[in-house]
């Protein structure tokens, strides 16, 4: 009997038909734009817009959550959504000899273009998941990534994201978040990305609101909790050792 990681997962080289995964009405209705239409990719898969849009901080931000993870990694490694940019590149670039990353989407569309733009795909494999109901085994990984996803849901599917990314990190594992934060006061951003997040980003705002670990499920004691801000608060990284 194959195990539910083998039913899900393939080889990112030669990705075959995958399970159904409905794409969340949410993500229709407010992100259609960005992730689900046919010229999304084309338009924000550029290394010089992802980072614009994080204000120069694109990079900085990526390094911040690939260092918690060593500069080899041997380990299962799990990154919850594709991410525009190089950061999945980056990643790739650190694993050892018995390293692996698992990628997951709820987009055939992200998929695919995860699928092409990886320069070496060897000990990578994505699936069609939705990141509230994981198809991994408690437990399973080394290390979760979950970068620039948390904002883009609402509560509800936030806390469940939350719940199964934790679910499937082994104790003594790290989850790693990186994500908006409520700036500091002096910064201008304070005042410059509210109307922009509550255009673009309606769920961002709870981001600002409230601590990711108020959404932990409260089943779970994490051995550490660390978080950082950066950039005057704008954004934040937190990590979560199980």
């Amino acid at each position: 009997m194959s195990s539910p990681e083998s039913s899900v997962v393939a080889k990112i080289k030669t990705l075959p038909a995958l399970p159904h995964a409905p794409v969340p009405e949410y993500l229709q209705t407010t992100y259609w734009w960005a992730y689900l239409h046919p010229r999304a990719v084309h338009i924000f898969e550029r290394q010089w817009l992802v980072n614009l849009i994080l204000w120069g901080n694109f990079s900085k931000l990526r390094d911040a959550a690939l260092h918690e993870m060593g500069d080899v990694i041997n380990g299962k490694v799990l990154q919850v959504a594709c991410v525009y940019g190089d950061f999945t590149e980056h990643l790739v670039r650190r694993l050892g000899p018995t390293g692996t990353l698992d990628v997951v989407d709820v987009a055939p569309i992200q998929i695919k273009n995860l699928q092409t733009k990886l320069t070496n795909p060897e000990h990578v494999t994505a699936s069609l998941q939705d990141s509230t109901a994981l198809q991994f085994a408690d437990g399973s990984r080394d290390a979760v990534v979950v970068f620039f996803l948390l904002h883009e849901q609402p509560a509800e599917v936030r806390i469940k994201t939350i719940s199964e990314a934790l679910r499937v990190t082994k104790p003594g594992g790290k989850l790693i978040f990186v994500d908006y934060h409520k700036p500091v006061a002096t910064s201008p951003f304070r005042y410059i990305m509210v109307p922009i997040l509550t255009t673009l980003e309606p769920f961002a705002m709870d981001v600002w609101r409230g601590e990711i670990v108020d959404w932990l499920p409260a089943d779970i004691k994490p051995a550490k909790v660390e978080k950082e801000t950066y950039f005057g608060g704008l954004y934040q990284k937190v990590v979560i050792t199980r």
